[in-house]
């Protein structure tokens, strides 16, 4: 049985409604160490275990000082139990910055990574999902983090969402490579050159790519920048869908027309549904780590929960690992450090 370690505290709709998550893992032979203020949770069933945790640090503007100054925090505990190998992986649906900081001091990053990166697949419509990173762990990146998590993606890629040569797309606003910053300029030269090997590098991409094009597999770029793409695109397919229902209430007619298509929205609607995909891997670290939205409803964390112990399971840090050890991407970077800019997202 695999144990999953999560943070309970700062989730917008309370610890309450993690553990109900929680309970619905738990039903699937999961086993739950739950951090979380005890008053506010209630009484568990099955195979969940309430520590009493009631201090957060979801919203610390300085996460890394926060995490250090703070051992007693919910997700401090949860990501110790997880390097002390009470549990397997951690979930959080706290902020980005602290989940990753209570990460690199306790479970550590592994061998060989500067920064781990926060990977996302994200669906897309008619086609196998993309996957993006970073989309919130870091900030800033200097052009040697951007080239790793290239290989880091498409070791994941390939590890995981079994592509035998995943296209890789740096995100740029545009395709030539003399488009971008300095910093995307100098990385692009880079993943051309000596430090792409091993790669299927097809250069930069544009925002239209990542969801509006089949042309790319692995789209890399900075948390700051991929934060607000991902976000966008959320936004963007939630007010779709509403104008959607809201167009087929307009007359008789469309909503004849609205009742035809209704399966077919639904299952789009659920294709594309963030509670359904679970949340983002951290990789980069030693053991398993996921990220959820706060604003998840138990649905949303028992998704979590469930990836989180299948991705153990599959023994997913182990295969990107080894993906990354083969493509002589792992540059002999130290194994202690935080990030320099950690976002709370």
């Amino acid at each position: 049985m695999v144990t999953v370690a999560v943070d309970g505290n700062g989730a917008d709709l309370g610890p309450a409604e993690v553990a109900a998550g929680a309970e619905l893992a738990a039903a699937s032979g999961i086993h739950v160490l739950l951090f979380a203020d005890a008053a506010k949770v209630g009484s568990v069933a099955g195979s969940v275990e309430v520590i009493d945790a009631p201090v957060s640090i979801a919203k610390a503007a300085d996460p890394a000082y926060a995490v250090r100054a703070t051992p007693e925090a919910s997700i401090v505990q949860a990501a110790k139990a997880v390097a002390e190998g009470r549990a397997q992986a951690l979930v959080s649906g706290g902020s980005t910055g602290s989940t990753l900081a209570a990460g690199l001091f306790n479970i550590k990053r592994d061998r060989g990574i500067y920064r781990p990166a926060l990977a996302l697949p994200i669906p897309r419509p008619g086609s196998r999902p993309v996957l993006v990173l970073d989309v919130g762990a870091n900030v800033l990146c200097r052009p040697e983090h951007l080239v790793q998590f290239a290989h880091m993606g498409s070791a994941f890629a390939r590890a995981v969402m079994g592509l035998e040569a995943p296209r890789v797309g740096l995100l740029s606003n545009g395709e030539e490579p003399s488009k971008g910053t300095p910093d995307l300029r100098d990385v692009h030269e880079r993943l051309s050159g000596a430090e792409g090997a091993g790669l299927n590098f097809i250069g930069n991409v544009e925002g239209i790519d990542v969801i509006g094009s089949d042309r790319v597999d692995v789209v890399v770029t900075d948390g700051f920048t991929g934060n607000i793409a991902l976000k966008l695109i959320e936004g963007v397919t939630l007010r779709t869908f509403a104008a959607v229902k809201a167009a087929g209430e307009t007359s008789p007619y469309s909503h004849v027309g609205a009742l035809m298509l209704k399966p077919a929205l639904q299952a789009l609607r659920r294709h594309s549904d963030p509670e359904l995909i679970g949340g983002a891997y951290l990789l980069g670290l030693r053991e398993v780590g996921v990220v959820t939205h706060g604003r998840f409803t138990r649905r949303g964390f028992r998704t979590a929960i469930e990836l989180a112990a299948r991705t153990v399971s599959e023994d997913v840090v182990g295969r990107t690992r080894a993906s990354l050890i083969a493509a002589g991407a792992q540059r002999g970077a130290g194994t202690d450090g935080v990030p320099a800019n950690p976002t709370a997202a």
